[in-house]
Order: structure tokens, then sequence, then C-alpha cells
């Protein structure tokens, strides 16, 4: 995929129309081919699009507007239906050029496989990267039903090639024992249930690393965001992730790429899911992507 290439679709609210003045790029993933529920994920990056046009351009958080960061939407990764393999593939190869380029790299989702293959790529540039995970389940499988590429495997990959000391999971609330007690032998850090008040622990342990922050929406209890592929109850509210993407902001961390996946918009007529994440994808910008 060529950035000259111009993207015809819609984008989001205040896109930048140029690639080499901005200084990040936000992408879409549209892949739900591995996943072990509800499918339809892979409409979430056009909805989040869609939808953003209603917010406001001024966030009352971070004292700061849209226009004071310049980001490009290239658009969704043109992902062969169906083929797991070769769409992690283009993914990584993608995000590489994004990196390769200088360019601050943000993904939207898409089921929680495709960060496997970003953070592959932001590993390769970053060899002391961390992780930050919020998500309902662990993500530790090895396989699903005999499959190893799956939405329930990401995080195990990732930990076994950046080390589990170096990947640190929030608001956890469903998983396998085996996968919570692989975690605790092997020196991951999962807190469980909150995310907010654990984070502000950690995040000084991280200060100056280059940390690449995961957020599956279902993270959020279903009240939050009924439009994603495998709820699951007892999660946090919306505010919360709020406050812990503005903690991370304000932090030391240096925050070096990020995604926001398994929104299906399908599940979710009243469109509560798609404009949360659209809000959330807007503090993310105006929060963690470094001015140059």
């Amino acid at each position: 995929m060529r950035f000259d290439e111009a993207y015809s679709g819609n984008v989001f609210i205040k896109s930048h129309p140029n690639f080499e003045e901005s200084e990040a790029v936000i992408y879409g993933m549209p892949m739900d081919w591995t996943v072990s529920y509800r499918p339809g994920s892979r409409f979430g990056p056009s909805r989040i699009r869609e939808v953003s046009i209603g917010l406001e351009e001024y966030s009352p958080y971070l004292d700061k507007e849209l226009e004071e960061v310049k980001y490009y939407d290239a658009g969704d990764i043109p992902l062969p239906f169906g083929n797991p393999q070769r769409s992690l593939d283009m993914i990584e190869d993608f995000v590489d050029q994004v990196l390769a380029a200088g360019k601050y790299p943000l993904g939207m989702g898409g089921e929680h496989l495709i960060s496997w293959p970003v953070m592959k790529a932001v590993y390769k540039k970053y060899p002391d990267l961390a992780i930050i995970h919020m998500d309902a389940h662990t993500d530790l499988r090895e396989n699903y039903e005999g499959e190893a590429l799956s939405h329930s495997t990401p995080i195990r990959k990732i930990a076994e090639l950046l080390g589990p000391e170096n990947v640190f999971s929030f608001g956890i609330r469903s998983g396998m024992k085996e996968e919570f007690q692989w975690a605790k032998e092997n020196g991951m850090h999962i807190s469980k249930f909150e995310v907010l008040e654990p984070l502000k622990k950690v995040l000084p342990k991280l200060a100056g690393r280059p940390v690449y922050v995961t957020i599956d929406i279902d993270v959020l209890d279903p009240a939050h965001a009924p439009g994603t592929g495998t709820v699951d109850a007892g999660g946090i509210t919306s505010k919360e992730l709020l406050g812990a993407i503005h903690e991370i902001a304000k932090s030391d961390v240096q925050v070096v790429g990020s995604d926001l996946v398994e929104v299906a918009p399908i599940y979710d007529a009243s469109e509560q899911t798609a404009n949360t994440a659209s809000k959330l994808i807007r503090e993310m910008i105006l929060g963690w992507i470094p001015k140059k």
C-alpha cells in the first residue's frame, strides 16, 4: 500500500491531507477472520471514522485541539478476506513503512490478532519496547481449538517475543486458569478488574521507555460498549478508560505506537461504542502523538 495513493473514503475528523507533512498515520485493519464468537469488527475502522464527524475538535481534558497535531488517515489496509497469515504479513509490512518514514502508527481494528504484527514491527525499531495492554481478556492462549492464529493469542505471542516481564495488562477479568498461571510463573504483570489505579503505580517504572499501547474496547463494561465481539460483564467505565489515556499522556513514558481494536458496530444500534471509540482515538491523538 502506497502513501501517495489518495484515499477516497471517509477520514477521521481533521485528518491532514499530506502524508509527508504529518507526524502520525492513522490506519484501519479490517480483519475478523479468527474471532471465536461474533464477527463484525472488520467494519469498526470505517464506522469510527464516520462518527468522528460528531466530535468536538477541542479536548477539555487536555486543553488541546486536533488542529495542533498533523495526522494522516491512510484508510484501511486492503486485507485478503479469510487469509489470516497473508493479512498479518501485510499489516507488518505497512507498519514497517510507517516507522521507516518516522511516523507514529495509530491503528484501528479489527480483531485483536492484528496487534501482533504491529507490535512485531514496532519491536524491530525499539528493542527495549514495553507493552501496555487494556482488555477484558488475557489473550494468552497458545492456540484456540488448535489454531495458533487467533484473537485469543496475540498477547502470548508478544510476551514470548519481548519477554513476559515487559508486558503489562490491565482490566483483565476473563481467561483460562492456565493463562493466569502462565503469566504469574513467567513474570508478566496482570492487573485484574481495574485499569486506572494499577496503571498509576506501573507508569513510573516505565519512565523513559518506549511503550506501545493496545486497547481492546471490551475492557469497557458492555453497558458502555455493547458493540464488540466478545462482551464480558464487570468492566470499567468509559470515564476510567479516558482517565487511563490521560494518565499515560502526562507520564514520562514514550508512547511509540498504539491501537484500538474489536469495535463491531453491527451489535450496537445506538452507536455508542463507535462514538466512544472515536472519542478515545481523539484523546490518543492529542495525548500521545509526539510533536516534531
